[in-house]
């Protein structure tokens, strides 16, 4: 089956690897006999509704998300209705501020959201940067871990009632105050986790993945399993130098 990926912007906001998850879909789609287009979706493109099964926005400066923001908010309908038929949506870092309402960066300038997620973003004086550790529940009843890195400025606010990606066990996560990282909303998902994250915990890749599926299939499929001991591994030495550097608990 082909699974059609629309990354917003890879000309721009494409910093700390992030482009590496794209490669990890790619791959892990085609163990399983799935091939994955990817549509690179820039400045004066327009997002269609229902042309893409996983829109993907990766992380930037303050300076390229201020160059994306205006084209992205005009590009607001079309990611909400895209996500409204099911799209799925993973968002990392300049892209995940850029989805809630809105942004106001080091200088004091506001960037536009568009309101996908319910959140707002202030740029603080001081970076959070290093591992973070997260617990995630995404299926009722399944607990699992997260790792990946952050470095941001941004003290992200959800709103109340919000569902964040998870719980903080080890770093900053949105705000440094709050516990929480990220932001879920269905099967849109907006994280401050770099790394890259994909790689380094592939049960959340395989959940993504399987997400822009039920796009196409009308519900998440059952993966079978692949061979995962060095992505596994690889998790365990992020998770474990989190844990090392201590953090919220």
């Amino acid at each position: 089956m082909k699974i059609v990926v629309g990354h917003l912007y890879p000309d721009y906001l494409n910093i700390y690897a992030d482009r590496g998850n794209i490669a990890v879909l790619a791959r892990r789609a085609a163990w399983r006999g799935h091939e994955l287009e990817v549509r690179s979706v820039s400045v004066g493109d327009p997002v269609e509704p229902g042309e893409h099964d996983l829109l993907y926005v990766g992380g930037g400066q303050d300076r390229e998300q201020a160059l994306v923001a205006e084209d992205l908010a005009a590009k607001a309908d079309g990611v909400r209705a895209a996500v409204d038929g099911g799209a799925a949506l993973l968002a990392v870092c300049g892209g995940y501020q850029l989805l809630g309402r809105s942004y106001r960066d080091f200088h004091g300038d506001d960037l536009p959201g568009i309101g996908l997620f319910p959140l707002e973003t202030l740029a603080g004086d001081r970076r959070m940067i290093g591992d973070v550790l997260l617990e995630c529940e995404l299926e009722p009843g399944v607990v699992r871990t997260l790792a990946g890195f952050e470095n941001h400025a941004g003290r992200t606010k959800l709103d109340a009632g919000a569902q964040p990606l998870g719980r903080v066990l080890a770093g900053f996560g949105n705000d440094g105050e709050s516990g929480f990282e990220g932001c879920r909303a269905g099967g849109a998902v907006g994280t401050y986790l770099h790394g890259p994250l994909l790689p380094r915990n592939p049960w959340f890749a395989d959940w993504v993945l399987a997400q822009a599926l039920a796009h196409r299939l009308g519900e998440p499929p059952e993966l079978e399993p692949l061979g995962d001991g060095l992505e596994l591994e690889a998790h365990a030495v992020s998770a474990g130098r989190a844990r090392t550097r201590g953090g919220r608990a």
